[in-house]
């Protein structure tokens, strides 16, 4: 498995990174544990987690929970903890479900961390990510009808500040490795970073934000700054919650699947998705290439440093992924993929 910076923190992480944000609700303990020790097996050794999740449903019930049951596995199958990178997230402003709904600043972040400290039955963390900006943010389909709110430029400044102050305390503490954040935009990207250099806080070492075949925001701004400033990109959704694999085609609702559990899984359905799907799928058959992992091989192949995060519901669903994360895809084939990026841009 290729090891990759992870930003300019002084660590290194796989270049494939298990997701777990079923683990409690699609996927039992039980599995999760299979799973866990399944990738180990196989050298992926970058774990994605947040203390919100299970998702699908999210629930004050299961808050915490997949830290939870990833804590039990670490405690029982885990002796080596060095061996493993532990990525986690502080949820930001929400419905309630989560610390009452507040956002992100240096007490609740101290307040948060702790506590994923104690479900995950480790004393540190190797990376605790900001889960959405305060302010908000153009992701998960708000980019249609973005317009940036007013914002307090100084107080929120402030706010990056308090929250960069408590992780230069964590780290002096020895709990925590770096800080990155996830579904961010460039300017607040550049704004964190800028605050990092001006008076030598701590620097975001990465972005976990949505990338796939279907979904290449980060192809442009982000990626620029990615490449000038050293932010490692954590790829979520490469298969864009399974609409890549093709289960979803001609109308098909495979039961037990995300679009089974979740009628529309944030606005990606859309006609234009499929179609693409299906050229993509045209092409992975042109080439005798499983499309599942031509998708997830094109997502560690950009221009710009990529971790990508890829889940499982079920062992099979995991074999099948592993089987192909050697799968390297040719000059010819990134060439058609741009092709047909270009006939099928934006599918959702």
């Amino acid at each position: 498995m290729r090891t990759i910076p992870l930003g300019r923190s002084g660590l290194t992480v796989t270049d494939y990174c298990l997701g777990t944000m079923t683990f409690g609700t699609q996927t039992s303990q039980d599995t999760a544990h299979r799973q866990l020790s399944r990738a180990a097996e196989a050298g992926i050794t970058f774990l994605d987690t947040a203390e919100m999740y299970p998702v699908n449903p999210i629930s004050p019930d299961t808050v915490g929970l997949t830290e939870t049951i990833i804590g039990n596995w670490i405690a029982q199958s885990a002796p080596n903890r060095d061996a493993y990178r532990i990525a986690t997230k502080i949820t930001g402003l929400n419905e309630g479900y989560v610390r009452s709904g507040q956002p992100i600043t240096g007490a609740t972040l101290r307040q948060a961390f702790t506590a994923s400290l104690q479900r995950l039955q480790t004393d540190h963390i190797d990376l605790y990510q900001l889960h959405w900006p305060n302010r908000g943010h153009y992701h998960f389909r708000q980019n249609w009808t973005y317009k940036p709110a007013r914002q307090d430029r100084d107080a929120m400044l402030a706010n990056l500040q308090d929250v960069l102050d408590t992780a230069a305390e964590l780290i002096a503490e020895g709990s925590l490795g770096a800080i990155g954040l996830s579904n961010e935009t460039a300017w607040g990207t550049a704004q964190w970073l800028r605050l990092s250099e001006e008076r030598g806080l701590p620097r975001m070492a990465s972005i976990q934000n949505e990338y796939s075949l279907l979904y290449r925001l980060h192809d442009t701004d982000l990626g620029e700054l990615a490449v000038n400033e050293d932010i490692t990109l954590l790829a979520f959704s490469p298969l864009a919650v399974g609409i890549l694999t093709g289960k979803y085609q001609n109308g098909a609702v495979p039961k037990g699947s995300r679009l089974d559990i979740q009628e529309e899984p944030s606005g990606r359905t859309t006609p234009r998705a499929f179609a693409a799907t299906d050229a993509y799928h045209a092409l992975a058959r042109e080439h005798g290439i499983d499309p599942v992992h031509m998708a997830l091989a094109f997502t560690v192949q950009r221009p710009f440093s990529v971790s990508t995060i890829f889940g499982a519901t079920t062992m099979a669903q995991l074999d099948h992924v592993i089987d192909g994360l050697d799968t390297v895809l040719s000059p010819e084939i990134l060439a058609q993929i741009d092709k047909i990026n270009h006939a099928h841009p934006m599918p959702f």
